[in-house]
């Protein structure tokens, strides 16, 4: 019958391998460690690919699935290893090492290509297949002679899945498919199933799959996208957490003063450097997230610092900084930036 399964000696120790290796995937995927970088974390990681590689193996062996066998001809209990190629696609994305992101991607890509292409010749949901491998940045413009309209290239899954139609299809079909999946998850668990609903889990679970699946290829891409124009993997690797989503804007070069009258001095003589005060520089790198740390050193009292802000103020009012910054800006003007420093005498 259509429940038999897999070949009766690898069947138990098959089943134990996917079933390992998905119940880690779940615990990296809720778990509750801060940081996926966590070593607790790395390990479920490396354990899961490890248990889900065996049995995929296994199923490769086993010659459990092939291109042209329909759908009704897989065995209810053998469905759920069709999902192994995903499970390691979303595990492989786990991984942290940052020299080999790119590496991880495209292997990650691969495996959920494979679980795709694999589903189609099965006839399990309608999707555009995706171009099997991410074509690298600027590509298609290489001095390729094949138009860029519809004969040309395939339309990339980036571009494809921005259409908003799509998107709230496909987020509609997502939520369907939860509820059902739930609705018969606990009958299928404690085993009162029958085998069509037996069958009917595993192909709602392919079918949720086949979403994420095309997601992450479609994000893998983008990632791709920014780490080759990167140039080198290598400056990402000086990232601490992860790939980060948003890169923080490089600092730009400017003069630090104390306060605004010698921004005033300073401003004036380098047009192309923008001045700021240190209460300034702290406020704009607090805003950007940078300065966690509040500024007034430990134990200082609330009286000392208003005695320090009222000292500031004054200095600000201080009538000789003005004067300073006054006669600075009139011996600038007869004398040209650079006057007096001949060291080089060239």
């Amino acid at each position: 019958s259509m429940a038999e399964g897999a070949g009766a000696g690898a069947g138990p120790r098959l089943a134990e391998l996917l079933a390992a290796g998905r119940r880690l995937w779940e615990e990296v995927e809720t778990g509750t460690e801060p940081s996926s970088a966590a070593p607790a974390v790395q390990d479920k990681v490396r354990r899961g690919l490890d248990a889900l590689q065996r049995a995929a193996a296994m199923v490769a062996q086993l010659d459990l699935f092939s291109e042209n066998e329909e759908l009704e001809e897989i065995a209810s209990a053998d469905l759920k290893y069709l999902l192994l190629p995903a499970l390691l696609g979303a595990l492989t994305l786990k991984q942290v090492d940052l020299s080999r992101r790119l590496e991880h991607l495209e292997s990650a890509r691969a495996h959920f290509w494979r679980f795709l292409k694999l589903c189609r010749s099965y006839g399990l949901g309608t999707f555009q297949l995706p171009p099997a491998s991410a074509s690298p940045a600027g590509d298609e413009d290489a001095g390729s002679p094949s138009p860029r309209g519809p004969t040309g290239a395939q339309p990339s899954l980036v571009s494809m899945a921005l259409s908003r139609q799509a998107k709230i299809e496909r987020y509609n079909q997502k939520k369907e498919l939860e509820n059902r999946l739930a609705s018969i998850r606990t009958f299928v668990e404690s085993g009162q199933a029958d085998e069509d609903q037996t069958r009917e889990f595993y192909i709602l679970q392919i079918q949720k799959w086949i979403n994420t699946s095309l997601e992450e290829i479609e994000s893998i891409d983008q990632e791709m996208v920014i780490l080759r124009s990167r140039g080198t993997v290598k400056q990402a690797s000086a990232a601490p957490h992860g790939p980060s989503r948003q890169a923080r804007a490089p600092l730009k070069p400017f003069i630090l003063t104390r306060d605004a009258a010698q921004a005033k001095v300073f401003g004036a003589g380098y047009p192309g450097l923008p001045t700021m005060t240190v209460d300034e520089w702290y406020e704009q790198r607090g805003r950007q997230g940078v300065l966690s740390a509040q500024r007034a050193p430990a134990g200082i009292t609330d009286e000392e610092l208003q005695k320090r802000q009222q000292e500031k103020k004054e200095e600000e009012d201080d009538e000789e900084a003005l004067q300073k910054a006054r006669s600075w800006d009139d011996w600038k003007d007869t004398h040209p930036r650079g006057y007096g420093n001949r060291q080089n005498m060239g």
